[in-house]
């Protein structure tokens, strides 16, 4: 725990057999209280080797996708009485050790989410990220900031601390099952006026870990810059999108 705060890290997995020892491994146990994988109908030994490692673990019988495999996520997590939920990828693109960080900042009162940015410092391009995906992480980022009133250094990583208060908040139902969760359920955050925090993370691109292909990949970015335009239309008021209907009194 961190100042009474009991913190759970959550794996959405989907074929992550050869990377989830080393994830396991730097994930800081001292503080961590709960670690919850969901394995997504992986063809692998995933749900095995998590089960062997003492990791609570639920499975999917089909495959749910992303956004359904993180729902799960959440919800397991709140029920085991998380009161702050890390989302963490097991493929070891990122650095679990900074759990402790970013749990902190959130412990801290400060913020109500962070999230871990390869794009602060010069951890993506050293770290192997693909040229094509950094040049189209900074494009979108660059013009979701300017449809969203934001200013952070970049909406898609898979590293996102959340205090139990967001996940209770928003309607983690509305969202998409697929990859355009991530960004949904950070709009909604915003939305809802939630202090959304970064921290820099080192990446790593390595042929195990997790990677959408180029078709999906754009796909994906069609459906980030949908997001943001119905943001931005229904701040404006011109045009109601159910994914942002209101739920509550917002936050500040």
């Amino acid at each position: 725990m961190l100042h009474g705060q009991k913190i759970a890290v959550v794996l959405p997995a989907y074929n992550a057999a050869a990377t989830l020892q080393k994830t396991f491994d730097d994930i800081p146990k001292d503080i961590v209280d709960d670690i919850i994988l969901i394995d997504d109908a992986s063809r692998d030994r995933t749900a095995l080797i998590a089960e062997g490692l003492g990791i609570h673990t639920i499975r999917h019988e089909r495959n749910r996708g992303y956004g359904g495999n993180q729902k799960t996520c959440y919800e397991a997590a709140l029920a085991r009485g998380a009161d702050i939920v890390v989302m963490l990828h097991p493929d070891y693109q990122y650095a679990p050790r900074l759990v402790t960080a970013m749990a902190s900042m959130i412990v801290s009162g400060e913020y109500d989410a962070v999230l871990a940015s390869r794009i602060l410092g010069k951890g993506a391009l050293v770290g192997g990220m693909p040229r094509y995906k950094y040049v189209a992480n900074r494009v979108l980022t660059l013009l979701q900031n300017l449809l969203m009133g934001q200013k952070l250094s970049e909406y898609h990583s898979g590293y996102r601390a959340w205090s139990r208060t967001v996940i209770e908040t928003i309607p983690l139902d509305r969202c998409s099952e697929d990859f355009v969760f991530d960004n949904q359920m950070l709009a909604l955050a915003m939305q809802a006026e939630f202090r959304i925090g970064e921290i820099s993370c080192p990446t790593r691109y390595f042929p195990e870990a997790s990677s959408i292909n180029f078709r999906r990949s754009v796909v994906y970015g069609f459906g980030v810059l949908r997001t943001a335009f119905a943001y931005r239309l229904h701040r404006l008021g011109i045009r109601r999108e159910p994914l942002f209907a209101p739920t509550g009194t917002p936050r500040r």
